[in-house]
């Protein structure tokens, strides 16, 4: 495919700046929480918020936080600080599972971690994409012979 602008938005190069719904669960003292997020997928303004945070010394985490996590119109409706803990020192910053959670909701959108249906499977050189099943078992390793027995001590 030759790259133009055609071509990219045809092919998923392009990623509409459209909230995804999510539901996420996490449990905070032994107690099960479900809420429903909105989530922007990652895109080039993702890229350029985690170089930003980067060069600003903020926490790169926070930032990808703040910046996809959103309400139903796309606006934020975290600051890194809320995330931090910084915002408001006696609330604290959002715990573990709740972190471990919309991170997982950014990757889902996202679709990170997950190979296209599309695209085949690669094997190594060598390897056959056949069946485990009529695969002979594997032999034996042999034993070196050694000039001289082998001393135990102990």
């Amino acid at each position: 495919m030759k790259l133009s602008i055609e071509s990219l938005a045809a092919s998923g190069g392009f990623v509409p700046r459209k909230p995804v719904e999510e539901t996420i669960k996490w449990t905070h003292d032994g107690q099960d929480f479900e809420g429903i997020v909105y989530v922007l997928p990652l895109s080039y303004a993702t890229a350029k918020i985690d170089m930003v945070a980067n060069q600003l010394q903020t926490d790169p985490l926070a930032a990808r936080i703040a910046h996809c996590i959103v309400d139903e119109d796309g606006a934020p409706i975290f600051t890194v600080e809320d995330i931090t803990g910084d915002a408001d020192p006696e609330r604290g910053p959002l715990s573990s599972a709740l972190t471990h959670a919309l991170l997982t909701a950014i990757g889902k959108v996202s679709k990170l971690g997950k190979r296209p249906a599309s695209l085949p499977t690669k094997t190594k050189s060598g390897t056959s994409s056949s069946s485990t099943a009529s695969a002979a078992a594997p032999s034996k390793k042999r034993k070196s012979a050694s000039p001289t027995p082998s001393s135990s001590t102990g």
